[in-house]
């Protein structure tokens, strides 16, 4: 079937028309507020269209609007637009809603930011909602790389939006340069299967995979270096270090790009080359174990946090670990029903988190406390949120959480799924750790008197909690069933399953609760007993000291090595030849004397030496 993919092109372009008019009329981005108004009304439209297209997209409908591009020795080596089906269309409905709600938001959370810089602010958001839909929507690899390359330069832009602040610039930098780290193996990997298969374009490489004409040689290498820029993107083991930090950025940015789009750009793009990857599987194997680790990692590391931004940067870290466990399993459907359902609660979360910090000037959990009476709106939000997150029923990450424990275990993968079972208790447990300290804890001697947040931050929070609650209840009476993801790929979990989740999920509530709140088990004697682990999780298990280890060791050893030989070998061989070639000369001017018998002589002696040389020559 085929559909219209003028809408989709609508929600792409209304995004790009914004950012050029903020970016090139200055007047209207210096004025702030008309600006932001602006990004919005383009915002609002691109959502509206995203929309429509994925309607005209549901089932089996697909369509593709493109235009030549590159063209080379009568042939085109890529085209440039969009394709439009189920999958991308419900992604882009996604970004465009997140980045619609967050720009929203954005206006009382920024409030106090100085005209130009909201403007600044806005331009920045929708050259990211721009770039992060033509990814969703690219028809070929290399669309696919550029706008890949743009949403990491936006995110660059946005974590250090503050840049006055030294960790802010830090943690843009740590950001750009290791997910360039995983961005040179995606390039590599594009590169080797365009040499493979004669092509960029993803719909004439399916056919190829389809037919069985794509040859197998070497492919295990070329779906292992596109995994890379996952890892990258997708904050994986070991390149997840650069997430936490990015919560140096503003809350509104952190929702929208390290929540809901920007890391869920490597999960989205496996799913979109589940048809490659599943060629090789000994690849797929290596991403299940990387993902399992990935989540089980994260969430240890969420339990030693008491920033709360930092709790939920661990969490997305985990639930990316979630979906990549899934996609390894062979089932990519499940991955992506949770990337769906988790980009609307923990956008959710991040955006309660920001008025939690708007509201008491800090980020620490322990100068919290008491919210509750004070803001019973992002009480209520928050817990839909962490409700969905912890994956209890009826809430919007439960059925999702349970597709893919069911995939992991249909795909035969026993030790990624106990793991990951392990990792629903933690998940719970750090969840409720932050609710419990934040909202129903101890109130902190210093009464910073908080109230819930204004109307355009209140509003993007009750839209987020009524979908993240009203798509829990919608899949628990209609069941988990998605317009997208082949039919062999189904499967039945065991009926075991949800009541062995939904424990693990009720365990770690009820261990939050009595060491937290009811204060039944003392805290520190939980840390305490857990002691190397916990040492190991406040030190990010070395992680970063690994990093800035070979960067220090590694990178700049070699660097000063480069410096030395520079300096010493190649400046110093040209030193002595210059140095000699200076002395040479001033040895030579001494035998100009000025004195004509001098001359007679030299010139006498030459001829002689000329004589001798024509005899020995002709004898």
């Amino acid at each position: 079937m085929t559909g219209d993919g003028t809408f989709a092109l609508a929600a792409l372009l209304l995004h790009a028309l914004a950012f050029l008019v903020l970016a090139v009329v200055a007047p209207l981005r210096r004025l702030g507020r008309p600006a932001a108004w602006f990004s919005i009304l383009c915002a609002a439209g691109s959502l509206v269209s995203a929309l429509l297209a994925w309607q005209r997209h549901a089932g089996d409908a697909m369509s593709r609007l493109v235009w030549e591009w590159l063209p080379a020795q009568g042939q085109t080596l890529a085209t440039v637009g969009v394709l439009a089906d189920a999958e991308s269309t419900i992604m882009l409905t996604l970004v465009a809603l997140v980045a619609c709600l967050v720009q929203v938001y954005s206006l009382g959370y920024l409030s106090d930011e100085p005209a130009p810089s909201l403007g600044r602010y806005y331009a920045y958001q929708s050259l990211f909602a721009f770039s992060m839909m033509g990814l969703v929507l690219a028809p070929n690899f290399v669309q696919l790389f550029i706008c890949w390359e743009l949403v990491g330069l936006c995110s660059y832009l946005l974590i250090g939006f503050w840049y006055y602040k030294p960790e802010a610039a830090r943690a843009a930098v740590k950001a750009f340069w290791i997910t360039k780290a995983g961005d040179v193996g995606l390039l590599i990997g594009i590169v080797l299967l365009w040499r493979q298969s004669g092509t960029f374009d993803l719909t004439e490489m399916r056919v190829l995979v389809d037919n069985g004409a794509l040859p197998l040689a070497g492919l295990s290498l070329i779906t292992f270096c596109i995994y890379l820029g996952a890892v990258g993107k997708s904050a994986q083991f070991p390149l997840h270090v650069w997430l936490p930090d990015a919560m140096e950025g503003p809350t509104p940015v952190s929702a929208l790009i390290h929540a809901a789009t920007m890391v869920t750009a490597g999960v989205y793009l496996l799913l979109r080359t589940e048809w490659l990857f599943a060629l090789t599987p000994d690849v797929l194997l290596i991403v299940a174990w990387v993902g399992a680790f990935t989540a089980l990692l994260a969430a240890s590391l969420a339990c030693a946090q008491d920033d709360i931004k930092r709790v939920l940067a661990y969490s997305t870290v985990s639930q990316l670990g979630y979906m990549m466990t899934a996609i390894g399993a062979g089932f990519a459907a499940a991955g992506f029903f949770h990337l769906l359902t988790h980009g609307l609660f923990k956008a959710l979360l991040f955006l309660g988190a920001g008025a939690v910090i708007h509201a008491v000037h800090g980020n620490d959990l322990p100068q919290m406390g008491g919210l509750a009476r004070r803001m019973p709106q992002t009480t209520v939000v928050f817990l839909v949120g962490t409700l969905s997150l912890a994956g209890i029923p009826l809430f919007g990450g439960f059925l999702s959480k349970e597709e893919i424990l069911g995939a992991v275990w249909a795909g035969g993968l026993t030790g990624p799924f106990v793991l990951l079972m392990m990792v629903a208790f933690l998940t719970a447990f750090y969840m409720f750790r932050v609710v419990f300290l934040a909202f129903f804890g101890t109130p902190p001697a210093r009464d910073t008197h908080p109230h819930d947040p204004p109307m355009t931050m209140a509003l993007p929070l009750w839209i987020l909690a009524a979908l993240s609650l009203g798509v829990g209840i919608y899949f628990a009476v209609a069941g988990p069933a998605l317009p997208f993801g082949p039919a062999e790929h189904e499967f039945t979990s065991p009926d075991w399953l949800m009541p062995a989740a939904v424990g693990a999920a009720v365990g770690g509530i009820l261990l939050a609760w009595l060491t937290y709140q009811r204060r039944a088990i003392d805290a520190a004697t939980l840390a305490s007993a857990l002691g190397p682990i916990r040492h190991a999780a406040l030190r990010r298990f070395w992680m970063d000291d690994l990093f800035e280890g070979v960067y220090g060791l590694g990178l700049l050893g070699f660097s000063r090595l480069i410096g030395w030989i520079d300096r010493y070998l190649v400046d110093g061989v040209l030193n002595v030849v210059s140095a000699w070639t200076v002395t040479s000369g001033d040895d030579l001017r001494t035998m100009q004397t000025g004195r004509a018998q001098d001359y007679v002589y030299g010139v006498a002696l030459g001829l002689m030496i000329l004589l001798l040389w024509v005899r020995w020559a002709l004898a």
